[in-house]
């Protein structure tokens, strides 16, 4: 059996340690082994940071260690993310903040600083860059790798570059991650939950029908409540419930997403890594613990979720001439309204103020239970806010405020300066 060590990188031979006596590295008897058949021919990888915002917030400020850390907003805001110590005591993201404050009152909350997330996610993709091209970014804190053919170049097989690069992402940049291995995307990801945080976990060719079959299918990935719901009410719970469906049913019953049950039931996924795919969008949404139709609460989430798609947009030196409302009522039906702007934007007040428009136009329809802003038809940023809007004067002055906060944040932190909108 192969095994690696992921404190000193050795590569062995493993055979079962004797009775009562945990495997251990032969080199530096560290118990961070890991040994699978199929470690050293896998190639298709998922690395997701853990807890990514709340990981650099106390890479920033050490006093925080040990402690519970939520980032978000103010009392009437949300959980974006929550460190360890205050997921144990129950705090999630999306969690109105009211909430996770009654689990964890001794909390210390800071509000997202977008943009020194984003300079940390670039630091973390160019070691990537240097294991593989083929790489195809979900956010700022994850990724799919694909190092296939890449052991000649690197003299180590990909399990090894993989370990290497968390341990050079904790060593060099203060913040964690964990890797899934495996030989495909779906599966690869899966992997990469299992043994959070700091975790490495393989899920191998020969493994995955035994692996998956009692499996719950809330574990797709894409697969949201109501879609959960509707296989519920099938009678399907587990792989093995799907299993039992003809491909034909389940395309009957389901739709095109049928044919992907069928495949993801058995570990099939033919999806390639994407290297260099064009970002066709940028949003941030959230699905709120209760329903509310509340106007207050529901406009300080379209400010915040504006706030957030403005600074990936400026991370990325993008912006959209489009700006998509998206809402959930509580019957699970979808609303999405979408307006074209005059000329593309990447600006946090321009986004709200539309955003907030098409809101405004629904009328009285809520209580909603998810809600999301964001922003298509992406150009470069030198494409954006050229001509200002002769309809608004104030518009050209409230961007020149936003540029100024940018910076004010940029050199002295997010809690610098701060709308009070973000409060809500």
């Amino acid at each position: 059996m192969h095994a690696l060590c992921r404190d000193c990188l050795t590569q062995f031979d493993a055979s079962d340690p004797a009775p009562g006596r945990a495997r251990r590295c032969p080199s530096c008897a560290s118990p961070r082994v890991l040994a699978h058949d199929e470690l050293f021919s896998l190639s298709i990888a998922h690395m997701d940071c853990d807890a990514f915002y709340a990981s650099v917030e106390k890479r920033d400020n050490p006093e925080l260690a040990g402690k519970p850390v939520i980032i978000g907003g103010g009392r009437r805001g949300v959980v974006s993310t929550a460190c360890y110590v205050a997921r144990i005591r129950g705090v999630h993201s999306a969690m109105p903040m009211f909430q996770a404050l009654k689990l964890c009152p001794d909390a210390v909350v800071i509000a997202p600083r977008m943009e020194v997330y984003a300079q940390v996610s670039r630091q973390i993709r160019a070691m990537m860059q240097e294991l593989t091209p083929a790489i195809e970014p979900l956010s700022l804190d994850e990724a799919f790798l694909d190092l296939s053919g890449t052991e000649k170049l690197h003299g180590a097989p990909p399990a090894v570059m993989l370990a290497r690069l968390v341990r050079r992402m904790k060593d060099e940049l203060g913040v964690t991650g964990s890797i899934g291995l495996s030989h495909n995307k779906f599966l690869a990801k899966v992997a990469s939950d299992l043994d959070k945080p700091q975790g490495f976990a393989v899920i191998g060719q020969a493994e995955t029908a035994a692996f998956l079959r009692d499996r719950p299918v809330r574990m797709l990935w894409g697969i949201g409540p109501a879609a959960q719901g509707a296989l519920e009410r099938a009678g399907i719970r587990t792989f093995a419930d799907l299993l039992r469906w003809e491909r034909r049913d389940l395309q009957a019953r389901f739709g095109n997403m049928g044919d992907r049950l069928y495949h993801l039931a058995r570990g099939e996924d033919r999806r390639r890594v994407e290297a260099n795919a064009p970002m066709k969008s940028i949003s941030n949404e959230t699905t709120f613990r209760e329903d509310t139709g509340d106007a207050d609460i529901l406009d300080g989430h379209l400010w915040r979720m504006a706030e957030k798609v403005s600074g990936r947009a400026k991370a990325k030196g993008l912006a959209g001439r489009v700006v998509v409302l998206k809402l959930k009522r509580s019957d699970h039906s979808l609303l999405t309204r979408r307006v074209a702007l005059h000329d593309a934007t990447q600006m946090a007040d321009r986004l709200y103020r539309s955003a907030r428009a098409l809101f405004d136009q629904l009328g009285d329809r809520g209580p909603y239970r998810l809600l999301g802003v964001g922003i298509a038809e992406l150009c470069p940023e030198a494409e954006a806010d050229m001509s200002g809007d002769l309809l608004d004067p104030g518009a050209a002055r409230r961007s020149d405020a936003e540029r100024a906060a940018d910076e004010i944040r940029r050199r002295f932190g997010a809690d610098a300066i701060k709308k009070g909108r973000a409060l809500r």
